[in-house]
C-alpha cells in the first residue's frame, strides 16, 4: 500500500514523501510551488522517501524548477533513485534537473 504525497519545507530542504500519482500530482505540485515561493533562498529537494518512479513526478519536478527559476532560485535534486533516474535519462530530462543523479552514485 502507498501513501499519499507529502511536501514538506524544513529550512533549505524541501522533502517529497509517498506516492505521486496522476491523481495527486496537482496538488503535490501546487503545495510545492507554494512552499518554494515561502522559502527565502535555493533549495535541496530530498527525493529519499518518494516512493514511486512515474512520469508525472518528472514533470512535477520540471514544474517546480520553473517556478524556482521565475523567482531566481535554483533547486537541487538529492536522493533520486535509479529507477526515476532511468526515467529521466530515457526522456532525456536527467541534465535538466540539477543534480538528478542515481542515488547510490558517487
Amino acid at each position: 500500500m502507498t501513501s499519499v504525497a507529502r511536501v514538506e519545507l524544513s529550512g533549505d530542504i524541501l522533502k517529497v514523501s509517498g506516492s505521486v500519482d496522476p491523481l495527486t500530482v496537482v496538488s503535490t505540485r501546487k503545495q510545492g510551488e507554494a512552499l518554494i515561493q515561502s522559502a527565502s533562498g535555493n533549495l535541496t529537494v530530498d527525493l529519499s522517501a518518494l516512493e514511486n518512479a512515474h512520469s508525472v513526478v518528472l514533470s512535477l519536478l520540471l514544474c517546480w524548477q520553473r517556478c524556482a527559476d521565475e523567482l531566481g532560485r535554483s533547486l537541487l535534486f538529492t536522493g533520486v533513485s535509479d529507477r526515476l533516474y532511468s526515467l529521466a535519462a530515457l526522456s532525456n530530462l536527467e541534465e535538466q534537473l540539477s543534480g538528478f543523479q542515481p542515488d547510490g552514485s558517487a
